[in-house]
């Protein structure tokens, strides 16, 4: 299925799992989803989410990042 809104194409694909049904209830009451399909679409966000903040965390300490952008705002402004 295809669905577009805001010049962004999303597509989306049925799938079949199996989940133990203690896990599911969980699922839904920990998200306070109305649907299923909410649920695990909520919990795939936020499990998403927490696996790039790890990988952000763990370049901690390994670059160098200059905090200018105050200058490079100033120098693009006076640029204009």
């Amino acid at each position: 299925m295809l669905s577009t809104s805001r010049r962004r194409a999303a597509f989306y694909m049925r799938t079949t799992i199996h989940i133990e049904d203690g896990l599911f209830t969980d699922l839904m009451r920990l998200t306070h989803a109305t649907t299923k399909t909410q649920a695990v679409r909520d919990a795939l966000k936020e499990f998403i989410r927490l696996r790039r903040k790890e990988e952000l965390l763990a370049l901690q300490g390994r670059l160098e990042i200059e905090d200018n952008w105050r200058q490079l705002r100033e120098s693009e402004l006076t640029e204009v």
